[in-house]
C-alpha cells in the first residue's frame, strides 16, 4: 500500500480547515500545511491536530501550490485548499486507490456550496479536478488565480465521491473575490502579454453567461444559479477592462 500526502494551503481558514483536516486524516499518512501567515485562529487549529505547519508568504497560487509539494513526505499526494474536504464516498474511493495504484492521477468531481446552497449546474458541477497523484509526474500550472495540476506524464483515472467545496457565504462576499480574482487574472494576463480587444470585452462576457446560464442549466439552481452565472460573465467583464487599462496606464 502506498503512503499519501495531505497538502493544503492556507490563509485565514478558521471557518473551514477543521473540516478539511479531519477528512484527510482517515486516508493519508501525513497532512502539511502552507499557510500565508493567517491573523485568525487557523494556526491553533492546526496544530491542534499536529499536522506539519509551514508559514509562507503567498507566492502566487500556482507557486505557493507548488511549493507545497515540495514539504511533502510522500510522493503520492492529495491536495486541497483550506475550504475543500472530502465527501465520505471519495474517502472510500481513495482508501481503495491506495490499496490499488493504477494510475498517475486521479480526477474527482468538486461539489460547491454557495450561500448554503450546494450548486449542481453550470459551470459549477462537476467540476473536475485532478487533486490526487504523483508529485514525480506532475506539477501545478495554469494562470493565477486559475490554477490546475497537469501531469507530465502517465494516464489519469477517474474517483467516485465529491470534493466538497465551501465558497461564499453570502453575495457581499462574493462580490469582493469577483473584483480580487479579476484583477489578479488580468495581472496575469498583462504579463503574458494577451490583449483586450473591444471583442473579448463584449463576446466573452456574454458567451460565459449564455454557457453557464443555458447550456449547462444553472437556471436550474435557482436565483443562486442567476446570481453565479451572472458572476461568472461579470469576472471575465472586469477581466479584460481591468487588462485594457493596465495597457493605456501602462503606455
Amino acid at each position: 500500500m502506498i503512503k499519501l500526502s495531505g497538502v493544503i494551503i492556507t490563509f485565514n481558514e478558521e471557518r473551514n480547515i477543521e473540516n478539511c483536516i479531519q477528512s484527510l486524516l482517515p486516508v493519508v499518512d501525513e497532512i502539511v500545511v502552507i499557510d500565508s501567515f493567517s491573523t485568525d485562529s487557523t494556526k491553533s487549529i492546526c496544530k491542534k491536530h499536529h499536522v506539519t505547519f509551514i508559514e509562507q508568504s503567498f507566492l502566487g497560487y500556482v507557486e505557493q501550490k507548488n511549493f507545497a509539494l515540495t514539504k511533502a513526505t510522500h510522493d503520492y499526494i492529495i491536495s486541497l485548499d483550506g475550504d475543500e474536504s472530502l465527501s465520505k464516498s471519495l474517502q472510500e474511493s481513495i482508501l481503495n486507490a491506495k490499496s490499488n495504484w493504477k494510475y498517475d492521477g486521479y480526477y474527482c468531481n468538486r461539489l460547491n456550496n454557495f450561500c448554503g446552497q450546494w450548486i449542481k449546474h453550470s459551470d459549477w458541477y462537476p467540476n473536475k479536478k485532478l487533486r490526487v497523484f504523483d508529485r514525480r509526474k506532475a506539477e501545478w500550472q495554469g494562470i493565477n488565480p486559475h490554477d490546475q495540476i497537469v501531469l507530465k506524464q502517465g494516464k489519469a483515472g477517474f474517483l467516485k465521491g465529491d470534493i466538497l467545496h465551501k465558497t461564499y457565504q453570502n453575495y457581499s462576499e462574493f462580490n469582493l473575490k469577483t473584483e480580487y480574482f479579476s484583477t489578479i487574472a488580468a495581472q496575469s494576463y498583462y504579463d503574458l502579454g494577451k490583449k483586450a480587444s473591444i471583442w473579448n470585452i463584449v463576446f466573452n462576457p456574454t458567451w460565459a453567461f449564455f454557457k453557464a446560464y443555458f447550456l449547462r442549466l444553472g437556471f436550474l439552481d435557482g436565483i443562486n444559479g442567476l446570481v453565479i452565472c451572472v458572476q461568472t460573465a461579470n469576472i471575465t467583464f472586469l477581466k479584460y477592462t481591468k487588462l485594457r487599462e493596465l495597457y493605456k496606464s501602462n503606455n
